[in-house]
């Protein structure tokens, strides 16, 4: 039975859970807290090792196209135009990361060739801002479509199984068109790829995982990539590989497409900083600074960033809150008598998911203990 691979993830199996399992037949993977280095070809992803990889909400992932849009499957949307339903969570491995930086969707285009099963499976999802994270090149020719490719996701770690927590990656290697066509009677040559263990199964892209990226080195060695997670039958199924979407044979028409949905590169929410040393005084009344922050879409994030910089010898005695345009007040540190350190030096992260990103925003400093004075030297916001 073909299935797509939305709601799809990396399956990984241990050698001998391959050796004594029938095709076809489920494996179950080791839990996610118990992910060993000896799994077939799977690993956790590190901290930053994909900056480009994003996991949807409604089960699938993507890699980041240009800094506002997300390149996925057409099978994970359900046609074009307006849509603020869609949720990217992108910058971290572990989803429930407290850094991590969650936006809506606010457009979404769905390749017009698209007609399950037929092929075409890419689309577009354009979120509601510009974001300052690394991008994933597409390939524009099939120089780089053979070879090991490389995939990853928060998928099934098991056929039928509950999607992950934690990124995972495998590499997959190149399967040519006449044995994938073997497998699959409904293969599009011309617009899809296959990759996987021919002879064994065991490690694949599963439920959870369509729309993210397959993807490789190229002759600089910077990453590329070659396709999008697509179908296959079942997960990890000995002589039933993944098929993916043929990302150089669609590279023009996603260009297009970006171009027609008239998004820039350059972030529209770009950091602000105030470099202005304000003086802190001792047991005094607060002090703020100001940032403005102008020409940003919608609300800032779950994951406002808050660098701060205080020279203070008794660091304890200080209290900092950000303040919003309307007033809201964000603690970000309390005073504490037992905190004897010097300085403050630290970014904070805070949700303001509830505040409208544009206007100005405030720093407020006081100190709260006699004895000591100190000077804000500066602090930069990022929404």
């Amino acid at each position: 039975m073909r299935s797509w691979r939305s709601k799809l993830a990396l399956v990984v199996v241990t050698a001998a859970a391959v050796l004594g399992t029938a095709a076809g037949q489920a494996v179950a993977a080791p839990p996610q807290d118990d992910f060993q280095p000896n799994v077939v070809g799977g690993t956790r992803a590190a901290q930053g090792e994909f900056p480009w990889m994003v996991r949807l909400s409604m089960g699938c992932g993507g890699a980041m196209y240009t800094q506002q849009l997300v390149l996925t499957a057409a099978h994970c949307v359900s046609g074009t135009g307006p849509n603020t339903s869609i949720t990217a969570t992108l910058g971290v491995v572990d989803l429930q990361d407290p850094a991590r930086l969650t936006l809506r969707s606010d457009y979404v285009y769905q390749s017009p060739g698209y007609e399950n099963p037929s092929g075409d499976d890419w689309a577009l999802i354009r979120l509601e801002r510009a974001v300052d994270v690394p991008t994933l090149a597409v390939a524009t020719n099939g120089d780089f479509d053979s070879g090991t490719f490389t995939v990853a996701g928060w998928g099934a770690a098991t056929e039928g199984g509950a999607q992950q927590r934690y990124l995972l990656k495998a590499d997959v290697p190149f399967i040519d068109d006449t044995r994938c066509g073997s497998a699959y009677s409904e293969l599009v040559p011309a617009e899809e790829i296959c990759s996987g263990d021919w002879d064994n199964g065991g490690i694949d892209t599963c439920q959870g995982d369509s729309g993210g990226p397959m993807f490789r080195r190229d002759d600089a060695g910077e990453w590329v990539q070659v396709g999008i997670t697509s179908w296959g039958y079942g997960c990890a199924r000995p002589e039933n590989p993944g098929v993916y979407t043929q990302a150089s044979h669609f590279a023009s028409a996603i260009a297009a497409a970006a171009a027609e949905l008239g998004e820039g590169t350059t972030p529209a929410c770009a950091a602000q900083a105030n470099t202005t040393r304000v003086s802190i005084p001792d047991a005094g009344a607060a002090v703020t600074s100001p940032v403005t922050i102008a020409d940003c879409a919608g609300n800032a994030s779950n994951a406002t960033r808050v660098e701060v910089h205080i020279t203070h010898p008794y660091r304890g005695d200080v209290v900092i809150d950000l303040v919003a345009p309307d007033g809201t007040s964000y603690r970000l540190k309390g005073s504490s008598g037992g905190d004897s350190a010097d300085n403050v030096d630290t970014t904070y992260t805070v949700n303001a998911s509830s505040e409208a990103a544009n206007g100005t925003w405030q720093l407020r400093v006081q100190d709260k203990f006699r004895s000591d004075t100190g000077t804000l030297d500066s602090w930069k916001l990022s929404v």
